[in-house]
């Protein structure tokens, strides 16, 4: 399975290679660590695929300069639909291959490491559901970026606690409270899950813990959030929130929130006269 995953990403990773000998320059220099089997295969096949002037890119994108929230990530430069790609062609890939992938140094190695874990969490049983649940929170340290946030908190996090109401509530509330950026950031993600179900309860919960936090990825977060609750459930559901909070909310908060209202009432809500 891996030497043809190999070749039909390779075929695939045309253009970054033509990119590549077009401005001279050479992929990022990694070393395979002690992976063996599928899990070297996968690595291998993500290094081969690296582009340098992506990776400069993405750095400066992700903002991992000395103080900046992604300081010291590093990046090989592969695209998004490459990465989804990859993971398609480890897609019987078990928890051996995910786990090492997610402990990578490399920004787009950890990604895939993290789509493995969703596709493994959606075909597994109970037991392996729980596994992969209790793995995620251990990990959060490695989850962080908002992009690694984003494309696995709801699919793991959410799942899970969509029927267990008790945990739910404990867990959301404590990682809503937590020091880490990253970890509020799941907290609100998480609850995407709720709401595609039409439950938003938990998600308005959440946002009132996270009304005044100072980050400004929660801060857009917490207003994609509440724009998808009057996106997918009612305007009048999300107004219902936002008539009760919208004074004390980060003015990106709002303007992520209300992004999707008429001209005139995104005014009245800007102003401060709804």
């Amino acid at each position: 399975m891996a030497s043809a995953a190999k070749a039909k990403i390779r075929s695939r990773a045309a253009s970054p290679a033509r990119a590549r000998r077009k401005s001279g320059a050479a992929p990022p220099v990694a070393t395979l660590p002690a992976y063996a089997g599928a899990a070297r295969a996968a690595l291998s096949t993500l290094l081969s695929l690296g582009n340098a002037g992506a990776a400069q890119f993405a750095a400066r994108f992700f903002k991992t300069g000395k103080g900046q929230y992604g300081e010291g990530d590093r990046f090989l430069g592969i695209r998004m639909p490459v990465l989804r790609s990859v993971a398609r062609d480890f897609r019987d890939a078990g928890l051996e291959v995910a786990l090492p992938l997610l402990k990578s140094g490399w920004h787009e190695v950890r990604a895939v490491g993290l789509m493995l874990l969703v596709r493994l969490y959606q075909r597994g049983d109970e037991t392996t559901r729980k596994k992969i649940y209790q793995l995620y929170l251990k990990s959060t340290r490695l989850i962080n970026s908002w992009d690694l946030v984003d494309l696995s908190a709801e699919h793991i996090v959410g799942a899970w606690l969509a029927d267990k109401p008790g945990e739910r509530k404990r867990v959301l509330s404590r990682l809503a409270r937590s020091k880490s950026l990253w970890e509020r950031r799941i907290a609100i993600l998480a609850t995407f899950h709720f709401i595609k179900q039409g439950d938003y309860a938990e998600t308005l919960r959440i946002a009132k813990i996270l009304l005044n936090d100072d980050e400004d990825l929660i801060q857009k977060a917490v207003g994609w959030m509440l724009r998808e609750v009057g996106k997918r459930v009612g305007e009048d559901r999300e107004e219902s929130f936002l008539k009760r909070h919208y004074r004390q909310m980060p003015r990106t908060m709002l303007r992520y929130a209300i992004e999707r209202f008429a001209e005139p009432k995104r005014k009245r809500y800007l102003t401060g006269l709804v």
